[in-house]
């Protein structure tokens, strides 16, 4: 009766489970529901959203940099480490069996007895021994507070939290690969368009020389068209020199040496602007799809299961042990199991009477440490949702302001052609036609940058909310950069 009477009590140590209870940070719980305000009926997916910049070059840039991107390779293999930590914690939970085999021989003098003096003859006077073992031996701690199992859960939610540590550094690869890009982009329209300005100028500068020359112009204005043709060309080097800074950086991007992509790309670079619009109400829950959200809320979990790991390690621990196998006097005799069997069963039981306070030390240090993860989480989630909305508003904006420029655009190319028509009719002066085309170049460069925020703000959206929104988006196609005819004529 007393054996059946402790079976249920075992039965409920081994359920017991000192971690705190399950609670998510009030930030967390408080989540608005969307984003701004109405709304989303559309469905969550994180596709291949670069795609929607339809742009080849990009599209094999970014594969390459998922292949060979240093910051992916290197959070892989923390994965690795993670998922093996995982196995070494788990193995805690599951019974040791080794197998052992043993030789001992020995030579010692008899002590105590003259065997030699009995019956008047001469007996031995050592003792020699030999014997050889065989056995499989067994260990098995019982998990009745769960000290084993939480630490198995704590290294199973690190190894989640690795693996969307892992989708982390490929969003932030993909990202820091697409902006680079851009940035290329941009900074070739604005060499071409600097050095189209610079001839502009040159030619400006030649035709007042020959009208100071002749009295029709003061000495000011020569100065002023000499100094804006020597600023322009000297912000030419420096553009060049950032251009090979992005190219660089963007090879690094991909695995490779600077110097090596410039070729493989080519001249002509056209990615798309996406000008769809951001639904309003996006749901909130979208930010589940963020890996550092993830990464936020394993490690979360992984602290607060250590709690009950720690804490379990005040109570008593049964472990159980034995060996099966053979012992003989020769090495034939240790093989022969039917005779030569031995076998030994123990239990022991140990309970923390004095540690110095390291179990309640180490109870201070996880539970101080699920604090610390508690506000990570919390902190986590509020940047997201911060970093969403701001990426949503700033979207809006560079629309606007890119929209802004394009009809600025047609207005300077429009008085461009009429400067060129009313200098090809003799009714205006060459001077009035190269300067409506400098204004024309010095929007189109305007244009260029404002294309390529456009782009980011609308690439931090989907960082932001760590992929796509919408099972497919529709992709107008607006280039990046405008290349309209100049209609310049010789002069």
């Amino acid at each position: 009766m007393k054996r059946l009477s402790i079976i249920p009590m075992l039965a409920l140590a081994a359920c017991a489970d000192f971690s705190p209870p399950e609670s998510l940070p009030a930030p967390v719980t408080e989540l608005p529901a969307s984003y701004g305000e109405g709304a989303a009926d559309q469905a969550s997916s994180a596709l291949n959203w670069w795609h929607d910049f339809n742009d080849p070059t990009l599209n094999r840039l970014v594969d390459e940099a998922l292949i060979a991107n240093l910051d992916i390779a290197e959070a892989a293999a923390r994965v690795e480490e993670a998922r093996a930590q995982a196995r070494i914690a788990g193995a805690d939970r599951l019974p040791t069996l080794n197998a052992s085999a043993g030789v001992n021989y020995s030579d010692s003098p008899l002590a105590g007895t003259n065997f030699g003096a009995i019956g008047g003859g001469t007996g031995p006077t050592r003792l020699t021994n030999e014997s050889y073992t065989t056995g499989l031996n067994f260990a098995y701690e019982l998990d009745f507070w769960g000290r084993a199992r939480n630490d198995a859960r704590a290294a199973r939610a690190d190894l989640v939290a690795a693996e969307a540590d892992l989708r982390t550094a490929r969003l932030g690869a993909l990202a820091e690969t697409i902006s680079t890009y851009f940035e290329v982009v941009d900074l070739r329209a604005q060499i071409a368009l600097s050095v189209a300005t610079i001839d502009i100028l040159q030619d400006r500068v030649e035709n007042t020389e020959r009208r100071y020359d002749r009295g029709l112009a003061s000495s000011f204005e020569l100065y002023q068209i000499r100094q804006d043709y020597r600023n322009t060309q000297s912000a030419l080097p420096q553009r060049e020199s950032q251009l090979a800074a992005a190219e660089g950086r963007l090879a690094v991007l991909l695995g490779r040496y600077a110097g090596t992509l410039r070729a493989e790309m080519g001249d002509a670079l056209a990615p798309q602007l996406v000008f769809t619009d951001i639904p309003t109400g996006l749901p909130a829950t979208l930010l589940a799809q963020r890996p550092d959200v993830a990464a936020a809320g394993q490690r979360f979990e992984a602290a607060r299961f250590r709690v009950g790991a720690r804490r379990a390690e005040m109570f008593p621990s049964l472990s159980l042990s034995g060996t099966l196998g053979t012992q003989a006097g020769d090495v034939s005799g240790a093989f022969d199991i039917l005779d030569n069997w031995v076998l030994n069963l123990g239990a022991s039981l140990t309970a923390p009477l004095f540690q110095g306070g390291r179990i309640r030390a180490n109870i201070d240090v996880a539970e101080a440490r699920y604090a610390q993860q508690t506000a990570n989480y919390a902190r986590t989630v509020l940047t997201a949702y911060r970093e969403v909305n701001a990426a949503l508003e700033d979207y809006e904006e560079q629309r606007q302001r890119y929209q802004l420029l394009f009809s600025q655009l047609q207005e300077a190319d429009a008085s461009a052609n009429l400067q060129a028509e009313r200098y090809a009719g003799g009714v205006s002066a060459f001077t009035d036609y190269l300067d409506a085309l400098r204004n024309l170049y010095q929007v189109r460069s305007s244009l260029s940058a404002a294309g390529r925020d456009v782009a980011l703000a609308r690439l931090a959206v989907y960082r932001g909310l760590g992929g796509g929104w919408t099972e497919s988006d529709v992709v107008p196609e607006v280039p990046l950069v405008e290349h309209a005819d100049d209609g310049e004529t010789d002069g």
